[in-house]
């Protein structure tokens, strides 16, 4: 799987593109500001964007939506329909047209099949989205930590179920966050005070 880490304004997001070699075809996770970067990314690996897939609905991880939809019309994005119900024009932004994605769907990029994992907690609508061996957690799960439960729709005890769901995923993944360095799956059990809580080691 090709794969491409940025980190974007306005505070250090991380946004991810992941692309399969032999369609040529990619998409794009999380672009929360500088489109003009994350597509000069995208023409640099030579890929075709064919989705767009946001983990949750806040600011700081769809601010480039808006400069990217006029870039790639065509190009589907996909939001947890929670999420979408929770817009408040500040926090979460009108994110304009968006496909409904939830629990156990099956997106394929190109050769590769995306699976969407409900994980609400951060929001009400935030998925992990597990592609082979790469997980890309939001502000579910961070190296160390968790994302926050005290912004409008966080949960404590909903972010806690979905790390308990996470820590039980079989095997190892590279766990990759919304924000901050990236991790493995295996550390984090291992580590993550939160995780292991949840967990209930």
């Amino acid at each position: 799987m090709i794969f491409k880490h940025l980190t974007v304004p306005p505070i250090g997001t991380n946004c991810y593109i992941f692309g399969d070699a032999a369609s040529e075809r990619c998409a794009i996770v999380d672009p929360g500001g500088d489109a003009a970067g994350i597509l000069a990314a995208v023409e640099e690996l030579g890929l075709t964007v064919s989705a767009i897939f946001l983990t949750h609905g806040h600011y700081d991880h769809v601010g480039a939506l808006p400069e990217l939809r006029r870039a790639l019309s065509d190009v589907p994005v996909y939001l947890h329909p929670a999420d979408k119900a929770a817009r408040d024009g500040a926090l979460i932004p009108d994110p304009g047209p968006t496909e409904d994605y939830g629990d156990g769907d099956r997106i394929l990029v190109g050769g590769l099949t995306v699976e969407v994992l409900h994980t609400p907690g951060h929001t009400p609508g935030g998925v992990c989205l597990k592609v082979g061996d790469t997980l890309f957690t939001g502000d579910t799960l961070f190296r160390g930590s968790m994302g926050r439960t005290d912004l409008p729709g966080g949960s404590y005890d909903a972010i806690m179920n979905s790390l308990k769901r996470l820590a039980a995923l079989p095997g190892d993944c590279r766990v990759c966050p919304g924000h901050d360095a990236l991790s493995t799956l295996e550390a984090e059990r291992k580590g993550n005070y939160y995780m292991r809580e949840a967990a209930g080691q």
